[in-house]
C-alpha cells in the first residue's frame, strides 16, 4: 500500500505584491549574509580556497532558499510591513 505526501505548499507569487517580493529579496540578502560570513556555503567548484565567483553561488543559494518559502522568514517579514500599511 502506497500513501501519497500531500503537495508541498506553493509560496504565493511575489508578482503579485511588491512588497511581498521586496520581503523576499531582502530573506535572500540575509541568507548570503549569514553563508558568507559563517563559511558554511557550498564548497567552490574549484576546489581550495575562495574564488571571485563565490559570492555568486551564495546568492543563487540564499535566492532559492527565500523564494522556496520554507523557512517563513519573508512571510513573517511581509506581514511586518503589512501591517504599517
Amino acid at each position: 500500500m502506497q500513501i501519497d505526501a500531500l503537495p508541498a505548499a506553493r509560496p504565493p507569487d511575489p508578482r503579485e505584491d511588491p512588497l511581498r517580493a521586496q520581503a523576499v529579496e531582502l530573506e535572500a540578502f540575509l541568507f548570503a549574509e549569514l553563508l558568507r560570513v559563517s563559511g558554511t556555503g557550498s564548497p567552490s567548484p574549484a576546489g581550495g580556497g575562495a574564488t571571485q565567483f563565490d559570492s555568486f553561488l551564495r546568492q543563487a543559494q540564499a535566492e532559492s532558499v527565500a523564494s522556496s518559502g520554507q523557512t517563513g522568514l519573508a512571510e513573517a517579514i511581509w506581514r511586518s510591513l503589512s501591517k504599517g500599511e
